[in-house]
C-alpha cells in the first residue's frame, strides 16, 4: 500500500486552488457560497457512491497506489478527496465558461 494516489490528489487540488486564486473563480470570488457548493456537491456524490456500493455496482479494486484505508465497505479514503477535486474543478470550469464572451461560448 502507498500514499501515491492520495498525494497526487492533494497536489492536483493545490493546483486548482492556485488557479482559483489567480483568476478569482470560485472560493476567491465568494468563499461562503463556494464552501456550501463544495460540501453539498461532495455529499451528493458520496450518497451516489454509497448507493452504488450497496447495489454492487461499485467496488474497490486493490491497487498498490492507494493507502488501503477504508472509510466504509468498498469506500477508500481517497474517494471523498477525489469527489472534492471533481466538484472544485467543475465549479472553476463553470466560472471560466461564464466569463467567456457570448460569441465565444456559441462556437
Amino acid at each position: 500500500m502507498s500514499p501515491i494516489y492520495l498525494l497526487c490528489l492533494l497536489a492536483a487540488s493545490a493546483c486548482m486552488v492556485l488557479v482559483d486564486r489567480r483568476w478569482r473563480l470560485f472560493f476567491w470570488r465568494d468563499a461562503r457560497r463556494a464552501a456550501w457548493v463544495l460540501v453539498i456537491g461532495v455529499a451528493l456524490l458520496l450518497v451516489a457512491d454509497v448507493v452504488g456500493i450497496a447495489l454492487g455496482v461499485f467496488s474497490r479494486a486493490p491497487t498498490w497506489a492507494m493507502t488501503g484505508i477504508l472509510l466504509g465497505p468498498e469506500l477508500p479514503l481517497e474517494e471523498p478527496l477525489f469527489l472534492a477535486f471533481l466538484t472544485y474543478l467543475t465549479m472553476n470550469l463553470v466560472a471560466i465558461f461564464e466569463r467567456l464572451p457570448r460569441r465565444e461560448r456559441a462556437r
